[in-house]
């Protein structure tokens, strides 16, 4: 790295900030100030970026300080997103010379700012094996501290994770290999850079190979130097190459450098002056590891502790225990012979220059109002939960339980292992594993845990399919990394319970050497929501599982060690992940709320899938137009002929694909009315494209309301012409086809379904007949009409169509009911070449069969309806050629897109109050179609845009 120099003539001058301008060099600005105000420069003091009253102590003991004493810097510790930026500005407001504001943020902003963005640890980071992640992160970070007045930030954490039972650099580490170190803290650094601020190398000359932790006492590192230069010099070189502007050092003796004992690295020449400056050429701004640490507390003195910093070759001194004492003591010293004051100078020129070259000089104050649009953007929120799904690596799959699948473990119990006393740790993982399946029961072991509520776990575990264990063993300050005594114990007995276990480690990966047995081990690095729901996606399919191990977890797994698994399931995600513009998706509102006050319909679902991605999920207003009831999402809408695809034609996919029935198979090989010509000639696929010959509808049920009887005068209609001589969409041959698949397989529609697909595929609210089940599941059904004419009730809970509700609610043509979510699963088994979870359902073969154009009559696929080739077109005219679905009376419509790999679900009660009601519902179902197809985007990849 060049040396920063200042040119100019050194021009003394009463110091006053009104004199400075950015034309005036750090030189010139130091020359002109008394030894106590450039003392002041050094020191940077604490602060907690939450609102301060100003007459609260807090705020005058700040205000005081920075005032009275020039004080250089602020470093920043918790608070929030406007409560620091305000503070920020109130404090360059009575700060002569502008503050230089500093933060830790090695996770990103959100590491000390709540509201900003959270990024993965750098552990996790590396986990990727994409070093552009690191880039990313470091990006993200500088736009969000910039955007909250922040100038410098404390990280990357250069240190070499070479010693598993470091208690404080663990995951804050990006691996044990410095190599690896140093590419991936290069990257992150380049990520600073690019948005102007200081990044800081720490913790100089390494603060990996330690057993303690240095705010809790002074840990030695015994190395000889030619060791320290073949592994933990070799980042710190790395990025002074790469031109890295500030390194922090660490409180660790280094008795082979130094030549006295004892003396942490912070205070020692020959660590920072000798090794860091002239050995490894290092000019830039030193800063030194916090001085309230007891690694140097314990020991030394704060004025004392300062001055030997100084002399040492530290800049800034952080964090001064007593910053009046440390003030003295510097200023005694230099008085004294003890301290040169050419090296205050040149600590206080570092600092300055860094001032003026990043204009604080011109403006040194945060823009409020542009906080709204620079921090946790979506776009910020859409990176950082990229990198956090990469990150997630499985380092053992011991019976390929992952991904999970609740036909296979029925029952879940989810235990945390926590290392804290709040009784709310691991909710959230609770929470996002429910999301998944239908039945999970939790339990927390932490430190209030009682020996009963073992007890409990452990009968738990025994009823259970699958136990998951959370290990929140987080890396803190002051506190152990592993398991307590009372938890492995705890694990052990758990190795005795026959019930298959997995372990996630929501931070410490070398957790799993406590539980070496667990079938599944998973690291998500971190406790963070970002972490837990990517790794909850990960464990059941919803995200694909590539991270790679950047450590070795000794006895074990090797440096890495990561198994790969594709994405199996459907995941909820934001719309940018699967290549949409969220702001032209969001038209679907406007329409869709229009269409409720044009009384189209009372109120609706609307379900978009990208790639593997549920991009829009939204449900839209009331059950009927008393507006009493909400419209939820897990409402079950009565999906009507759409039960002909959702229900009928996968049945019969799945039967042809098992050779239980042929398409050429005659309908008269399963129902002996059709023995006699030319009925005898109506083959399954006559009845799946509708030219069976059957007439379209009949009415029946004004004199039928008897299953066996209605099903008889199905049987015995006449043909309206031969067979596949004419396509005449047909109600009679879909119920016809749903019997003869009950008859196949011997158990009825709605029972070979749900055992064969809705229960394992999660469909758990795809069902027939939702008031037979209780009255609770009918509530959530939006009612389709006021029937006057045969039941002379609301109809809600029970199907619509008179044919279907006669023949006990289970028919070929309707009856099912589902939620927007459940089709898009049932969308996604299709686009995924029938595999769902990681198991085949249907072939691709199969599926290409049904969904295609056949060379029949009518521009149909079998059982499904293609989109039409000319003129209006419910799809849309903008989806592709092959766009295959169907529609549903009740103003219900699903299409598939194939070369778009997308699907489009509208779930509606337009028939409500009666079926006259909602005759605008084609027009909707293709606005909606359109709506989507004009919000895709072509993405070249994730930056953060231009300011």
């Amino acid at each position: 790295m060049e040396t920063e120099t200042f040119e100019g003539d050194i021009i003394p001058y009463t110091f006053s900030s009104s004199d400075i301008s950015s034309s005036r060099s750090a030189e010139d600005i130091v020359a002109g100030m008394t030894l106590r105000e450039k003392i002041g420069q050094l020191l940077f003091i604490s602060a907690n970026g939450n609102f301060k009253h100003e007459d609260s102590n807090d705020y005058r003991d700040l205000i005081g300080k920075i005032s009275d004493h020039n004080i250089g810097g602020v470093m920043f510790f918790g608070g929030d997103i406007y409560g620091q930026a305000h503070l920020t500005n109130r404090l360059q407001k009575n700060s002569e010379l502008p503050l230089l504001i500093s933060q830790d943020m090695e996770f990103g902003a959100a590491m000390r700012v709540r509201g900003s963005t959270y990024i993965t640890p750098a552990m996790g980071v590396a986990a990727t094996g994409n070093p552009e992640n690191a880039y990313l992160k470091g990006q993200l970070t500088a736009t969000e501290a910039r955007a909250l007045g922040v100038h410098q930030v404390y990280a990357p954490v250069v240190d070499i994770n070479n010693n598993p039972g470091n208690p404080i650099i663990n995951v804050r580490s990006f691996s044990e290999n410095p190599d690896m170190v140093s590419e991936y803290a290069g990257e992150f650094f380049r990520g600073i850079e690019s948005e102007g601020l200081i990044a800081t190398a720490k913790h100089f000359p390494g603060h990996g190979d330690t057993d303690m932790d240095s705010h809790v006492s002074m840990p030695t590192i015994p190395h000889e130097l030619s060791r320290l230069d073949s592994l933990e010099l070799k980042p710190f070189r790395a990025l002074i190459d790469q031109g890295v502007p500030s390194i922090m050092t660490a409180h660790i003796s280094f008795p082979a450098l130094s030549l006295h004992d004892n003396l942490p690295g912070t205070l020692d020449a020959a660590v920072v002056n000798s090794l860091l400056r002239d050995s490894l050429d290092f000019q830039g701004l030193v800063v030194t590891d916090a001085m309230d640490m007891h690694g140097i507390t314990n020991n030394f003195s704060p004025g004392d502790a300062a001055v030997r910093a100084i002399n040492a070759g530290a800049d800034v001194i952080l964090l001064p225990p007593d910053m009046i004492t440390a003030i003295d003591e510097i200023e005694r010293s230099v008085e004294r012979g003890r301290l040169d004051e050419s090296r205050i100078d040149e600590a206080a020129e570092r600092i300055i220059g860094w001032k003026l070259k990043l204009g604080l000089f011109e403006d040194r104050y945060v823009d409020i109002d542009n906080l709204t649009n620079q921090v946790r953007s979506p776009q910020h929120e859409q990176i950082a939960e990229q990198i956090a799904r990469e990150s997630i690596t499985l380092l053992r799959n011991r019976g390929d339980i992952v991904p999970i699948r609740a036909s296979r473990y029925p029952r879940i119990q989810v235990i945390t292992l926590a290392d804290d006393r709040s009784g709310s740790t691991g909710n959230s993982f609770a929470r996002a594993v429910r999301s998944y399946h239908p039945d999970v029961g939790f339990r927390i072991f932490d430190r209030r845990t009682h020996p009963d509520d073992v007890e409990a776990m452990i009968r738990d575990a025994q009823r259970a399919d699958l136990v998951i264990l959370g290990s929140y063993i987080r890396v803190r300050t002051s506190q152990s990394i592993q398991l307590s005594r009372e938890q492995r114990q705890f694990l052990s007995r758990l190795q005795n319970v026959n019930t298959p276990t997995a372990l996630v480690s929501f931070g410490n990966p070398y957790v799993f050497e406590d539980f070496p047995d667990a079938d599944i081990h998973l690291s998500a690095w971190s406790t963070a929501s970002s972490q837990v729901q990517a790794a909850t996606d990960a464990l059941f399919g919803a995200s694909e599982i590539g991270g790679k191990l950047p450590i070795g977890i000794p006895g074990l797994y090797d440096k890495g060690d990561g198994i790969e698994i594709p994405q199996s399931i459907l995941r909820e995600d934001k719309s940018e992940i699967a290549g949409f513009d969220s702001q032209k998706l969001r038209k679907i509102e406007s329409t869709i709320n229009q269409a409720i006050r044009d009384s189209v319909f009372p109120g609706a679902s609307v379900a978009v899938a990208r790639n593997g991605i549920l991009a829009y999920h939204e449900s839209f207003g009331y059950h009927d137009y008393t507006k009493r009831r909400k419209v939820n999402k897990t409402d079950m809408y009565d999906v009507a002929s759409i039960t002909k695809v959702a229900a009928t034609t996968l049945a019969a996919m799945k039967l042809v694909d098992e050779g239980e029935l042929s398409l050429d198979d005659k309908v008269a090989d399963f129902l002996t009315d059709f023995e006699e010509s030319p009925r005898d000639e109506i083959t399954i696929k006559h009845l799946l494209n509708h030219t069976s010959g059957l007439p379209a509808f009949r009415t029946y049920v004004d004199e039928i309301t008897e299953r066996q009887a209605l099903l008889e005068a199905i049987r015995s209609e006449e043909l309206e012409n031969d067979p596949g001589e004419k396509y005449t969409y047909s109600d009679l041959g879909f119920i016809l086809l749903g019997n003869i698949i009950e008859d196949v397989t011997g158990e009825s529609l709605h029972r070979y379904l749900t055992r064969n697909f809705y229960y394992p595929l999660g469909m758990q609210w795809t069902m027939f007949n939702p008031l037979h089940r209780s009255r609770n599941y009918a509530n959530r059904t939006p009612p389709t009409e006021n029937d006057t004419i045969y039941r002379n009730k609301e109809i809600r809970g029970e199907v619509h169509d008179e044919r279907a509700y006669y023949l006990g609610g289970v028919a070929g043509h309707a009856g099912l009911f589902s939620t927007a979510q459940n089709l898009s699963i049932f969308s996604h088994l299709l686009l995924n070449e029938g595999t769902y979870a990681g198991r085949n359902y249907i072939s691709p073969e199969t599926i290409e069969k049904f969904t295609e154009l056949q060379d029949t009559p009518g521009h149909r696929a079998l059982g499904f309806d293609l989109k039409s080739k000319d003129g209006f077109t419910t799809a849309g005219q903008l989806t592709g050629e092959r766009t295959f679905g169907h529609l549903g009376f009740t103003g219900t419509s699903l299409w598939i897109d194939p070369d778009e790999n997308l699907s489009i679900i509208l779930l509606s009660n337009r028939t409500f109050p009666n079926r006259s009601y909602g005759s605008d519902i084609n027009q909707i179902r293709a606005e909606i179609a359109d709506i989507v197809m004009k919000s895709l985007e072509q993405q070249d990849g994730l930056e953060i845009a231009d300011k």
